[in-house]
């Protein structure tokens, strides 16, 4: 039973999360180590207005999870998920050995979640014609 990097990318009910968030990151914290799982890093990735509406939600909060698990339990944790009031939608991929170094210090990086809001600011500003 090969254990493997994972990034699970989870569409959370904004509504639902708001108030208690650390109280959500906890329950999927557990839910990950009951499947046997090592939560590596585990962080709110971003919080936005939906193109349409997912299960009548117009809002939602991405919240990005790397964990390392026998393959074999990754389809016991997807169907938790699937059961999970909380999460909209969820991606799950396999990361690369060769890339799981990089992914995970890119993850563990509080400076990232800065960088995306700067990027993000002057994207926002170009498409209102602020920068020329």
């Amino acid at each position: 039973m090969p254990v493997q990097m994972y990034e699970f990318l989870l569409m959370l009910d904004s509504s639902k999360v708001a108030g208690d968030l650390e109280g959500t990151k906890q329950t999927l914290k557990a839910m990950f180590e009951k499947h046997h799982a090592e939560v590596l890093a585990s962080r709110p990735w971003d919080e936005r207005k939906l193109a349409y509406p997912v299960s009548k939600q117009k809002k939602a909060l991405f919240h990005l999870n790397y964990i390392k698990a026998d393959t074999q339990m990754v389809k016991d944790i997807e169907h938790d998920l699937k059961l999970n009031e909380n999460v909209l939608r969820f991606m799950s991929v396999r990361i690369e050995p060769k890339l799981q170094e990089t992914m995970l210090a890119l993850a563990l990086d509080p400076r990232a979640l800065a960088l995306q809001a700067a990027n993000e600011d002057v994207v926002d500003e170009f498409e209102m014609g602020g920068r020329g």
